[in-house]
Order: C-alpha cells, then sequence, then structure tokens
C-alpha cells in the first residue's frame, strides 16, 4: 500500500539515476536508500517526498547519500538561458548568478555571455 503512495518518489529517483537505490516495506513503513549525484538531486527527491507525506512523514524512511558533495549540482546549459535563470532555478534567487559565475571562471569571461552544452558547477552556498 504505502510503495503505491510514493511511487512517484520511486519514479523521480530512477529519473535521477539515483545509485544503489533499495527499496522495501517493512511494517507499513517504506524504506528507500540510495545515492544521489548532487545536493540538489537529494533536495529534490525530498521535496517529492515531503509533497506526498508531508513536513515529516512516518510512513517513509530515507537515506539518501549524496556521491559528489563538492557542488550543489552540475548544470549543462540549455538555450536561452541567462546565468540569472539558473540561479534562480537552483538557489530561488536570479542576484546569486555571481556566485555561480565565478565557480566556472575557468569558462566563463563575461556572466552576461554562456553557451548551450556549457557544463557549469553549481556551488554550494
Amino acid at each position: 500500500m504505502v510503495k503505491a503512495k510514493y511511487q512517484d518518489v520511486l519514479n523521480l529517483g530512477e529519473e535521477l539515476n539515483i545509485q544503489g537505490g533499495n527499496v522495501s516495506e517493512e511494517n507499513g513503513v517504506l524504506k528507500v536508500t540510495g545515492t544521489a549525484n548532487t545536493q540538489y538531486e537529494k533536495n529534490i527527491l525530498w521535496d517529492k517526498i515531503k509533497e506526498i507525506g508531508g513536513e515529516n512523514p512516518s510512513d517513509i524512511m530515507a537515506d539518501i547519500k549524496v556521491a559528489d558533495e563538492t557542488v550543489f549540482a552540475r548544470h549543462t546549459v540549455k538555450s536561452g538561458e541567462t546565468l540569472g535563470k539558473i540561479a534562480k532555478q537552483y538557489y530561488g534567487s536570479a542576484s546569486k548568478y555571481n556566485a555561480i559565475f565565478k565557480a566556472n571562471s575557468d569558462i566563463l569571461k563575461n556572466p552576461d555571455v554562456i553557451h548551450p552544452d556549457q557544463e557549469l558547477i553549481i556551488p554550494n552556498l
């Protein structure tokens, strides 16, 4: 029963390519383990868990590790994006674009010029 309730979480885990994922059900509690690539992906998974189960769900226990803690996320630039738009996606604020610019100063020379397919580091703040 509880597995069906959280099926969207399990589907999201597959989409995010969570490594070593394991799901079991015990006494009406769903136990989920695995490793996300970045903290951002772990946060997305937890947001989905809370969306379904509330702030402190009692019917799911998730132990999600993070493979790469040196960055918050990695982002491949898509056509039409700006650093401000990317900053808003990851940090909720376009004004934090400069943190992304500084973290990628090896490939970016101007915060107003980014190109599709560039892979940017989204730093931990």
